[in-house]
């Protein structure tokens, strides 16, 4: 990023894709300010790291008075900022350069090599594999996620020597069109931000797009069977992967005593046998399989390294992240960012295939009034394979609520019989006197802010 910038104000500074350049700034030495709506663990975080945040979105109080002045001073902004702001109409209106979030991140890593990881979902899991792989190689990397990696406590990591770096490459807002991978992953394209895209086709051809950004030499690892048709270049190698089959994918899997999960990795020069996956969940063979793809893609996958990376992969925060384990009466409480029904699909069997026989219940907080809206049925399908089913709140973020768009629209069609709707505020004292077994707590809101108080009710003591 050009030097002539010592300082940087986020509009929208306490989302996690934000803070990976937050942290980034404040590691080259610049001045760091942000405004959030709400203050949330991550902003308390950043704020000790040296970012100065504002609540209040008047700029007479959130900006401070150096960041004020237009020279030397960059705005980068979320799509979920609206323009009518006021903190984007004073930032526009005294002259200041004002960027998106993707152009930032896309100029940041332009002159590396770089792995973009997209899709529908499964991309903040795989890239964070994938980054947490290369680190480990002598190779390193740089890296900017769309989670935080348990392994180091943050969703950036910095390697100054490293030509690779890591991004997550966001489709809502068509954000990943700003960025220029050498090797891209496509996890999937089942349709959403249909606020954004209106219509499936759209949303495909907005991928299709970015296939078209591959420099010439790199290479794209897109899972079977998607409606995608990419657009590579003549100079483009195109690789396919999945659990099961495609270019690259898993044999031999197998769970040995204690749970522990293994399987072979299945590539075009051969096999790499025995890796064993430090969160032990199926859906993460697959993730494995695509990051370990776009590894062995830049030449510089050592074997052993890669080994130790996935045995040692922590996860990321609330990525089907354990907050209770063998709790009071073997309770488990799990964690996970599910917010479109192909994940809840994923989660609830996951949790199936680690706790069989066991009672699961569904929580569910649905994020966004516009996929609420376009995916209700398809969202009740999901939870209704659970036991026993809780909707909370709509989580609404960036957008006006709707009428007639609300939690009770999937409420009413989930089929199981034991089914609830609770308000948040409910929700801590609901559980505490609810005798569940296994809790998924699922969605992209603020319900798992809750879970700890639930967590710390139910442990052994």
């Amino acid at each position: 990023m050009n030097p002539e910038y010592p300082r940087i104000f986020f509009v929208g500074g306490g989302g996690i894709g934000m803070a990976a350049l937050e942290r980034y700034f404040l590691s080259q030495g610049r001045s760091v300010a942000a405004y959030d709506r709400t203050p949330s663990p991550l902003t308390a975080a950043l704020a000790a790291e040296g970012v100065t945040f504002c609540y209040d979105d008047n700029p007479d109080v959130a900006v401070p008075a150096p960041f004020r002045n237009p020279e030397g001073t960059l705005v980068v902004y979320t799509p979920a900022v609206p323009e009518t702001s006021a903190l984007m109409q004073f930032f526009r209106a005294a002259g200041h350069r004002v960027i998106k979030r993707a152009e930032a991140l896309g100029i940041i890593t332009r002159g590396s090599l770089a792995l973009c990881f997209a899709g529908t979902h499964g991309k903040t899991t795989t890239s964070a594999m994938a980054a947490h792989v290369l680190h480990t190689c002598s190779c390193g990397c740089n890296a900017f996620l769309g989670g935080i990696l348990r392994n180091y406590d943050s969703n950036l990591l910095l390697s100054p020597s490293s030509p690779w770096t890591v991004a997550e490459a966001d489709e809502y807002d068509r954000s990943f069109h700003r960025l220029q991978p050498h090797i891209a992953v496509i996890t999937a394209t089942d349709p959403d931000h249909l606020d954004i895209y209106g219509t499936e086709e759209a949303y495909l051809e907005s991928f299709a797009r970015f296939t078209e950004l591959i420099a010439p030499g790199g290479a794209l690892v897109a899972h079977t069977g998607m409606k995608l048709v990419p657009r590579t270049g003549p100079d483009v190698s195109v690789f396919s992967y999945s659990r099961n089959e495609g270019d690259f994918h898993a044999e031999r899997v197998r769970v040995e005593p204690g749970g522990r999960l293994f399987f072979d990795f299945v590539h075009p020069g051969g096999v790499l046998r025995d890796i064993e996956l430090g969160v032990p969940v199926d859906i993460n063979i697959e993730n494995a399989v695509a990051a370990l793809a776009a590894c062995w893609l830049t030449g510089r996958l050592e074997p052993q390294a890669a080994r130790r990376a996935m045995a040692t992969f922590g996860g990321t925060e609330r990525r089907f992240q354990f907050v209770l384990r063998n709790g009071r009466d073997g309770r488990v409480i799990i964690d996970d960012y599910a917010h479109h029904p192909d994940e809840l699909r994923a989660g609830i069997a996951s949790v199936r295939a680690l706790f069989p026989n066991r009672k699961l219940t569904v929580a569910f907080q649905p994020h966004l009034y516009t996929r609420t809206r376009d995916f209700a049925p398809q969202f009740a399908e999901a939870l209704s394979a659970a036991d026993s089913v809780v909707l909370t709140d709509l989580y609404p973020a960036r957008e006006q609520p709707l009428p007639g768009v609300s939690s009770r629209m999937i409420f009413d069609a989930v089929t199981c019989a034991d089914k609830h709707l609770i308000a948040k505020d409910n929700l801590v004292d609901w559980l505490k006197n609810r005798n569940f077994d296994i809790l998924l707590a699922c969605g992209a809101g603020d319900m798992s802010f809750l879970l700890p108080q639930v967590a710390e009710f139910y442990s052994e003591k």
